[in-house]
């Protein structure tokens, strides 16, 4: 069996070659253990989000706090920061009215942190002191007896400036912002530097510039958004205008006999659907004049290693509850090709990976 990549622009369907397994290596690598050091007698919860600044402090979103009241409802959402040797240093926002369910969190150019709260609809920018400047979205008022969005058919309509879900937030190098909008209204939408509202794009459904549950958005340094369309199996690549210009899939057959952390029975072989191998839960691109994608999955929760074209490059780990193994990843965290972070949901925590000799190397 093959991995193949599928580039496709507009009007014209192009099969790049394929990639066999050979040609996809294992990479080596070492998780540091227990490198973040929370406060005595503290947890992390399902890890969400982890991103790095300039200054290597690391920023961990995780579903905690949520000890107290029904299984519905309480807030489950704290915000971690931690310095570049892993001492615990603040908590961000406590208590704060946009927590309710984490999803992501992402650092800007300017070292500004940015939530993205799934429960709440809230998207919520704060500088490096942790004081709130800037909010996207509102949640429901609780005198409305909130409760959650129904996944109806047809869709809600889009309304500018409202989310419904959303799971992730990026910015191009004019500091326009890009945020997935997400469970229900499975679009793109775009603010500029000032934060104002400038459009969106997307709808539900399976074609060029459709999306099922987009989850996670990057930019390149041309200003080339990605899009990992988790339902759909794929990675979408759009203009800053939203015009479709070709999207990838990653597809790295699955060894059974290696590992099994899930729920519910193994799907090896699934094409689409948020567990299919190589549905993109979680992206991340590296710095620098020659960028790499590291591409994580729920199922089998591995990471792989692309190219912007869509080139297969490596794939690291394999499913488990170990040290270098995986469980659910949600979130990737990439200062650089040799040190990448992850955040896991059904391990409760956040490694930090270092590449060994041999997976650095960007081909």
């Amino acid at each position: 069996m093959t991995a193949r990549v599928l580039v496709l622009c507009v009007g014209v369907l192009i099969a790049a070659p394929a990639f066999g397994q050979d040609a996809a290596p294992n990479l080596p690598f070492e998780s540091v253990p227990d490198f973040l050091k929370l406060p005595a007698g503290s947890n992390f919860g399902e890890v969400s989000g982890v991103a790095v600044n300039s200054r290597g402090h690391v920023f961990v979103f995780t579903r905690s706090n949520s000890a107290q009241g029904p299984a519905f409802g309480p807030a489950a959402a704290q915000l971690l920061e931690f310095g570049p040797k892993g001492e615990f240093i603040r908590e961000i926002g406590a208590g704060l009215y946009g927590w309710s369910f984490a999803h992501t969190v992402r650092i800007d150019r300017d070292d500004n942190i940015w939530a993205v709260d799934k429960g709440s609809d809230m998207i919520i920018k704060f500088n490096q002191a942790g004081r709130v400047v800037w909010v996207f979205g509102r949640r429901k008022e609780s005198a409305e007896e909130a409760k959650p969005w129904e996944h109806v058919d047809p869709p809600l309509p889009h309304v500018d400036g409202l989310f419904r879900q959303p799971t992730d937030v990026a910015f191009d190098s004019d500091g326009n912002i890009y945020i997935s909008d997400g469970y229900i209204n499975a679009r793109v939408a775009k603010y500029d530097k000032n934060g104002d509202w400038v459009k969106s794009w997307g709808a539900h459904g399976t074609g060029p510039g459709e999306f099922n549950t987009p989850h996670a958005i990057v930019v390149d340094r041309n200003n080339q958004i990605y899009v990992g369309d988790r339902g759909n199996r794929r990675i979408q690549v759009f203009d800053t205008g939203g015009k479709f210009l070709r999207q990838f899939t990653i597809d790295v057959p699955v060894d059974t006999t290696k590992g099994k952390i899930v729920y519910g029975a193994e799907a090896p072989n699934a094409k689409t659907g948020s567990l299919a191998p190589g549905a993109p839960d979680a992206l991340c691109m590296t710095p620098g004049p020659n960028p790499v994608l590291f591409v994580g999955d729920l199922y089998p929760s591995r990471i792989y290693k692309m190219s912007l074209d869509g080139k297969l490059l490596g794939v690291y780990g394999q499913p488990g509850r170990n040290l270098g193994e995986f469980g659910w990843i949600h979130a990737i965290a990439c200062p650089s090709e040799n040190e990448i972070w992850v955040g896991e949901l059904i391990n409760w925590r956040v490694q930090k990976l270092v590449t060994k000799k041999g997976a650095t190397a960007t081909k």
